[in-house]
């Protein structure tokens, strides 16, 4: 179901009346195009304003055209009972995961257990330490968890981008904002078995929350695939929860921050969270904020 069919039903919902207006649009409509004064003598002008609100009729060349005919007329014939469209709304079909993403998914949750297993956390700090570990002799620490920063917002905005659906997400949302309005609509027009409808469909489109949440999470299992080894390697260089430091000296390096005044990148600046931690997730929100800036991507869905 289009957004226009979606609206048609709405406006028609709402006020009986707007039916009659709509196809009186329609019937003047022959070109594509209708202007005011060509329909003045049969629907008033809030009507009319109704319309261009709710963009079933958008800007044209020499008058208001249709968003789109085929799609107003089954919305005008369609939900003819007066209950806003009803079990009609349709469910966005959710993304399937792909083997590779159950693969990612099953190395992360094997990278996790090296949070508490020292020889797993050996083992892929080793690794990780072939490439990062020469650095620590030419940059700064803090540089290199700048590094790892820059590289996770990255990378993280261009897999969240290219693997969530956004217009599913958005017809997620739409979904649940047309039940909310028709669920108000029928409030004020105290009409029972109207709220009664709507009230199982609400029921049924719980299922979305599910959807939302597997297109979500779906990027962020690569996420966690390719961040949780460059964390562990930073776990692993400073130490932690009484873990020996791979290298002790930069664990000790001293630093002055804000507020804390001189600390060690090992001391816990909030509570047991070291300063290595605080000084990666300020990197990590600063750089991810640049990114999305810089490539003009946004991860929030856009509603109608």
């Amino acid at each position: 179901m289009s957004k226009v069919e979606r609206r048609v039903r709405s406006l028609v919902s709402e006020d009986g009346e707007m039916r009659d207006a709509i196809e009186t649009v329609l019937d003047h409509a022959t070109d594509g195009e209708v202007q005011w004064v060509e329909v003045r003598d049969e629907i008033t002008s809030g009507q009319w304003g109704r319309l261009i609100e709710k963009e079933v009729l958008v800007d044209g060349e020499t008058g208001f055209a249709l968003a789109d005919r085929e799609a107003i007329e089954a919305g005008l014939t369609d939900d003819d009972d007066g209950s806003g469209g009803g079990g009609d709304t349709e469910t966005p079909e959710t993304t399937s995961w792909t083997k590779w993403d159950k693969l990612a998914a099953l190395a992360t949750v094997g990278a996790f257990v090296g949070y508490a297993v020292p020889p797993v956390r050996n083992v892929i700090a080793g690794a990780i330490d072939l490439v990062l570990g020469p650095l620590l002799e030419i940059v700064p620490f803090y540089v290199i968890i700048m590094v790892i920063a820059l590289g996770t917002g990255l990378y993280s905005t261009l897999l969240r981008a290219g693997l969530m659906d956004m217009e599913k997400m958005s017809q997620y949302q739409d979904r649940m904002k047309e039940i909310q309005e028709r669920r108000k609509d029928a409030k004020e027009r105290d009409d029972q078995e109207a709220l009664d409808a709507i009230q199982q469909e609400q029921m049924d489109a719980m299922g979305d929350q599910l959807g939302m949440f597997k297109e979500q999470f779906r990027p962020m299992v690569w996420i966690m695939f390719l961040t949780i080894p460059a964390f562990l390697w930073m776990f692993w260089v400073i130490g932690y929860r009484g873990s020996n430091a791979a290298y002790p000296a930069i664990a000790a390096q001293e630093l002055v921050v804000p507020l804390a005044g001189t600390v060690t990148w090992d001391a816990g600046l909030v509570g047991p969270i070291q300063m290595w931690i605080v000084w990666y997730f300020l990197c990590s929100m600063a750089f991810t904020q640049l990114v999305q800036k810089s490539l003009n991507i946004s991860m929030s869905p856009s509603s109608s």
